[in-house]
Protein backbone atom coordinates (compact mmCIF):
# COMPACT_ATOMS: atom_id res chain seq x y z
CA UNK A 1 0.00 0.00 0.00
CA UNK A 2 1.13 3.58 -0.65
CA UNK A 3 2.67 5.93 1.89
CA UNK A 4 0.39 8.77 0.84
CA UNK A 5 -0.32 9.65 4.48
CA UNK A 6 3.26 9.49 5.72
CA UNK A 7 4.12 12.31 8.13
CA UNK A 8 0.40 12.69 8.95
CA UNK A 9 -1.26 11.91 12.26
CA UNK A 10 -4.83 10.66 12.67
CA UNK A 11 -7.03 10.19 15.71
CA UNK A 12 -9.67 7.48 15.25
CA UNK A 13 -12.34 7.14 17.91
CA UNK A 14 -13.97 3.81 18.57
CA UNK A 15 -10.95 2.07 17.07
CA UNK A 16 -10.98 -1.12 19.10
CA UNK A 17 -13.31 -3.00 16.73
CA UNK A 18 -15.42 -2.86 13.60
CA UNK A 19 -15.11 0.01 11.16
CA UNK A 20 -12.92 1.98 13.57
CA UNK A 21 -10.32 -0.79 13.83
CA UNK A 22 -10.29 -1.32 10.08
CA UNK A 23 -9.98 2.45 9.54
CA UNK A 24 -6.98 2.56 11.85
CA UNK A 25 -5.42 -0.34 9.95
CA UNK A 26 -5.91 1.25 6.55
CA UNK A 27 -4.64 4.64 7.69
CA UNK A 28 -1.51 3.06 9.15
CA UNK A 29 -0.97 1.04 5.96
CA UNK A 30 -1.15 4.34 4.07
CA UNK A 31 1.72 5.59 6.24
CA UNK A 32 -0.12 7.58 8.91
CA UNK A 33 0.69 7.69 12.58
CA UNK A 34 -2.56 6.57 14.20
CA UNK A 35 -3.86 7.48 17.63
CA UNK A 36 -6.36 4.77 18.51
CA UNK A 37 -9.13 5.52 20.95
CA UNK A 38 -10.67 2.69 22.92
CA UNK A 39 -13.11 2.71 25.80
CA UNK A 40 -10.84 0.65 28.07
CA UNK A 41 -7.15 -0.15 28.27
CA UNK A 42 -7.70 -3.88 27.75
CA UNK A 43 -9.76 -3.27 24.60
CA UNK A 44 -7.17 -0.84 23.29
CA UNK A 45 -4.18 -3.08 23.91
CA UNK A 46 -5.97 -5.97 22.22
CA UNK A 47 -6.71 -3.77 19.22
CA UNK A 48 -3.07 -2.69 18.96
CA UNK A 49 -1.85 -6.27 19.22
CA UNK A 50 -4.22 -7.32 16.41
CA UNK A 51 -2.97 -4.49 14.19
CA UNK A 52 0.64 -5.45 14.80
CA UNK A 53 -0.23 -9.06 13.98
CA UNK A 54 -1.60 -7.80 10.66
CA UNK A 55 1.73 -6.19 9.85
CA UNK A 56 1.25 -2.63 11.13
CA UNK A 57 4.35 -1.17 12.74
CA UNK A 58 3.81 -0.68 16.47
CA UNK A 59 5.77 2.58 16.20
CA UNK A 60 2.92 4.04 14.15
CA UNK A 61 0.31 3.29 16.82
CA UNK A 62 -0.53 5.26 19.94
CA UNK A 63 -3.29 4.27 22.34
CA UNK A 64 -5.63 6.58 24.25
CA UNK A 65 -8.61 5.57 26.34
CA UNK A 66 -11.82 7.28 27.37
CA UNK A 67 -15.35 6.26 28.21
CA UNK A 68 -17.46 8.63 26.11
CA UNK A 69 -20.39 8.27 28.50
CA UNK A 70 -18.30 10.53 30.76
CA UNK A 71 -17.60 13.95 29.25
CA UNK A 72 -14.75 14.52 31.71
CA UNK A 73 -12.93 11.60 30.09
CA UNK A 74 -13.56 13.05 26.62
CA UNK A 75 -11.96 16.31 27.76
CA UNK A 76 -9.00 14.44 29.26
CA UNK A 77 -8.52 12.54 26.00
CA UNK A 78 -8.52 15.78 24.02
CA UNK A 79 -5.94 17.29 26.38
CA UNK A 80 -3.69 14.24 26.06
CA UNK A 81 -3.88 14.23 22.26
CA UNK A 82 -3.25 17.98 22.03
CA UNK A 83 -0.21 17.66 24.29
CA UNK A 84 1.21 14.69 22.42
CA UNK A 85 0.35 15.82 18.91
CA UNK A 86 0.32 19.62 18.57
CA UNK A 87 -0.48 19.22 14.86
CA UNK A 88 -3.27 16.76 14.12
CA UNK A 89 -4.03 16.07 10.46
CA UNK A 90 -7.09 13.83 10.72
CA UNK A 91 -9.89 13.34 13.21
CA UNK A 92 -12.19 10.41 12.44
CA UNK A 93 -15.22 10.52 14.74
CA UNK A 94 -16.29 6.92 14.46
CA UNK A 95 -17.28 5.95 18.02
CA UNK A 96 -20.95 5.01 18.25
CA UNK A 97 -23.30 2.84 20.28
CA UNK A 98 -26.82 1.58 19.85
CA UNK A 99 -29.38 3.41 21.90
CA UNK A 100 -30.52 1.10 24.72
CA UNK A 101 -33.98 -0.44 24.79
CA UNK A 102 -34.99 1.98 27.52
CA UNK A 103 -34.03 5.63 27.86
CA UNK A 104 -30.72 5.68 29.70
CA UNK A 105 -28.97 8.82 30.89
CA UNK A 106 -25.23 9.13 31.34
CA UNK A 107 -23.59 10.39 34.51
CA UNK A 108 -23.73 13.80 32.83
CA UNK A 109 -27.52 13.56 32.58
CA UNK A 110 -27.59 13.08 28.79
CA UNK A 111 -29.14 10.25 26.78
CA UNK A 112 -26.20 7.94 26.22
CA UNK A 113 -26.36 7.49 22.45
CA UNK A 114 -26.72 11.26 21.94
CA UNK A 115 -23.66 11.77 24.13
CA UNK A 116 -21.44 9.03 22.69
CA UNK A 117 -22.44 9.36 19.04
CA UNK A 118 -22.66 13.14 18.79
CA UNK A 119 -21.70 15.18 21.82
CA UNK A 120 -18.30 13.52 22.35
CA UNK A 121 -17.39 14.29 18.73
CA UNK A 122 -18.57 17.87 19.21
CA UNK A 123 -16.34 18.27 22.27
CA UNK A 124 -13.32 16.70 20.58
CA UNK A 125 -13.64 18.88 17.49
CA UNK A 126 -13.82 22.01 19.65
CA UNK A 127 -10.97 21.11 22.00
CA UNK A 128 -8.69 19.88 19.20
CA UNK A 129 -9.36 22.79 16.86
CA UNK A 130 -5.96 24.40 17.54
CA UNK A 131 -4.14 21.12 16.85
CA UNK A 132 -6.15 20.59 13.66
CA UNK A 133 -5.58 24.15 12.49
CA UNK A 134 -1.85 23.79 13.15
CA UNK A 135 -1.70 20.93 10.64
CA UNK A 136 -2.51 23.37 7.85
CA UNK A 137 -4.87 21.16 5.86
CA UNK A 138 -6.66 18.98 8.39
CA UNK A 139 -9.78 16.93 7.87
CA UNK A 140 -12.56 15.80 10.17
CA UNK A 141 -14.52 12.78 8.96
CA UNK A 142 -17.70 12.04 10.92
CA UNK A 143 -19.01 8.51 10.48
CA UNK A 144 -22.76 8.99 10.26
CA UNK A 145 -25.67 6.92 8.96
CA UNK A 146 -28.37 7.04 6.33
CA UNK A 147 -30.82 6.85 9.24
CA UNK A 148 -30.13 10.52 9.90
CA UNK A 149 -32.46 11.26 6.98
CA UNK A 150 -35.37 9.67 8.87
CA UNK A 151 -34.64 11.55 12.08
CA UNK A 152 -36.04 14.64 13.72
CA UNK A 153 -34.43 16.67 16.46
CA UNK A 154 -36.52 16.76 19.61
CA UNK A 155 -35.37 20.21 20.64
CA UNK A 156 -37.58 20.41 23.73
CA UNK A 157 -36.62 16.95 24.99
CA UNK A 158 -33.34 15.86 23.37
CA UNK A 159 -33.06 13.00 25.87
CA UNK A 160 -36.47 11.78 24.63
CA UNK A 161 -37.51 10.97 28.17
CA UNK A 162 -41.21 11.61 27.47
CA UNK A 163 -41.43 9.56 24.28
CA UNK A 164 -38.50 7.22 23.81
CA UNK A 165 -37.64 4.92 20.93
CA UNK A 166 -34.17 3.42 20.53
CA UNK A 167 -34.26 3.82 16.75
CA UNK A 168 -35.44 7.43 17.01
CA UNK A 169 -32.78 8.20 19.63
CA UNK A 170 -30.00 6.66 17.53
CA UNK A 171 -31.19 8.39 14.36
CA UNK A 172 -31.34 11.72 16.21
CA UNK A 173 -27.72 11.29 17.32
CA UNK A 174 -26.66 10.73 13.71
CA UNK A 175 -28.67 13.72 12.52
CA UNK A 176 -27.03 15.91 15.16
CA UNK A 177 -23.58 14.72 14.09
CA UNK A 178 -24.33 15.53 10.45
CA UNK A 179 -25.77 18.96 11.30
CA UNK A 180 -22.75 19.80 13.46
CA UNK A 181 -20.21 18.86 10.78
CA UNK A 182 -19.98 22.30 9.17
CA UNK A 183 -19.50 24.02 12.53
CA UNK A 184 -16.50 21.77 13.23
CA UNK A 185 -14.58 23.53 10.44
CA UNK A 186 -14.96 27.28 10.98
CA UNK A 187 -14.06 29.56 8.11
CA UNK A 188 -10.36 30.36 8.13
CA UNK A 189 -9.45 27.41 10.36
CA UNK A 190 -7.80 25.40 7.56
CA UNK A 191 -10.03 22.45 8.48
CA UNK A 192 -12.41 20.57 6.18
CA UNK A 193 -15.16 18.56 7.84
CA UNK A 194 -17.50 16.07 6.20
CA UNK A 195 -19.80 13.25 7.26
CA UNK A 196 -20.02 9.87 5.59
CA UNK A 197 -22.30 6.87 5.47
CA UNK A 198 -19.97 3.83 5.48
CA UNK A 199 -22.77 1.55 4.34
CA UNK A 200 -24.46 -1.30 6.14
CA UNK A 201 -21.68 -3.30 7.78
CA UNK A 202 -21.51 -6.27 10.10
CA UNK A 203 -20.73 -4.38 13.30
CA UNK A 204 -22.27 -4.07 16.76
CA UNK A 205 -24.77 -1.59 15.29
CA UNK A 206 -26.20 -4.05 12.75
CA UNK A 207 -29.16 -5.14 14.94
CA UNK A 208 -30.60 -1.63 14.54
CA UNK A 209 -30.96 -2.31 10.84
CA UNK A 210 -31.88 -5.99 11.07
CA UNK A 211 -30.16 -7.02 7.86
CA UNK A 212 -26.99 -8.73 6.67
CA UNK A 213 -24.03 -6.37 6.60
CA UNK A 214 -20.84 -6.13 4.56
CA UNK A 215 -17.43 -6.71 6.14
CA UNK A 216 -16.33 -3.72 8.27
CA UNK A 217 -13.30 -3.29 6.00
CA UNK A 218 -15.65 -2.14 3.23
CA UNK A 219 -17.09 0.57 5.43
CA UNK A 220 -13.61 1.61 6.53
CA UNK A 221 -12.50 1.96 2.92
CA UNK A 222 -15.29 4.51 2.37
CA UNK A 223 -14.11 6.43 5.42
CA UNK A 224 -10.42 6.33 4.57
CA UNK A 225 -11.04 7.45 1.00
CA UNK A 226 -12.19 10.79 2.40
CA UNK A 227 -8.95 11.05 4.40
CA UNK A 228 -6.68 10.87 1.35
CA UNK A 229 -5.17 14.22 0.31
CA UNK A 230 -5.81 13.71 -3.41
CA UNK A 231 -9.57 13.34 -2.82
CA UNK A 232 -11.24 16.73 -2.96
CA UNK A 233 -13.98 17.37 -0.41
CA UNK A 234 -16.71 19.96 -0.01
CA UNK A 235 -16.86 21.32 3.52
CA UNK A 236 -19.94 20.36 5.52
CA UNK A 237 -21.26 17.82 3.02
CA UNK A 238 -22.48 14.26 3.52
CA UNK A 239 -20.98 11.48 1.40
CA UNK A 240 -22.13 8.05 0.30
CA UNK A 241 -20.15 5.80 -2.03
CA UNK A 242 -17.52 8.50 -2.50
CA UNK A 243 -20.02 11.09 -3.73
CA UNK A 244 -22.00 13.89 -2.11
CA UNK A 245 -25.43 12.51 -1.24
CA UNK A 246 -28.80 13.99 -0.22
CA UNK A 247 -29.20 14.77 3.46
CA UNK A 248 -31.95 15.61 5.87
CA UNK A 249 -33.05 19.19 5.23
CA UNK A 250 -31.93 20.22 8.72
CA UNK A 251 -28.27 19.44 7.92
CA UNK A 252 -27.95 22.58 5.79
CA UNK A 253 -30.38 24.80 7.67
CA UNK A 254 -28.66 27.75 9.35
CA UNK A 255 -31.37 27.80 12.00
CA UNK A 256 -30.86 24.13 12.89
CA UNK A 257 -27.09 24.55 12.96
CA UNK A 258 -27.34 27.49 15.35
CA UNK A 259 -29.92 25.78 17.51
CA UNK A 260 -27.83 22.62 17.78
CA UNK A 261 -24.77 24.66 18.68
CA UNK A 262 -26.64 26.30 21.54
CA UNK A 263 -28.01 22.95 22.73
CA UNK A 264 -24.58 21.31 22.63
CA UNK A 265 -22.95 24.19 24.50
CA UNK A 266 -25.67 24.05 27.17
CA UNK A 267 -25.29 20.29 27.62
CA UNK A 268 -21.50 20.47 27.78
CA UNK A 269 -21.52 23.40 30.20
CA UNK A 270 -24.01 21.65 32.45
CA UNK A 271 -22.02 18.42 32.54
Amino acid sequence: MSEVLSARTALVTGASSGIGWETARLLAEHGATVVLHARTLNQGEHAVDRLVARGVSRERLHLVTADFTRLAEVRNLAAAVAAGFPALDLLVNNAAIMAPERCTLSEDGIEVSFQVNFLAAHVLANLLQDSLSAAGDARIVNVSSSLHRTAAMNWNDPNRVKKYSRVAAYAQSQLALSIDTLAMAPEGSGITAVSVNPGLCDTALLPLYGRVGAPPAEGAAAVVRLCLPDVRLTNGEYYEGGDIAPTAIAVHEDRSQRRLGRLADRLVTGA
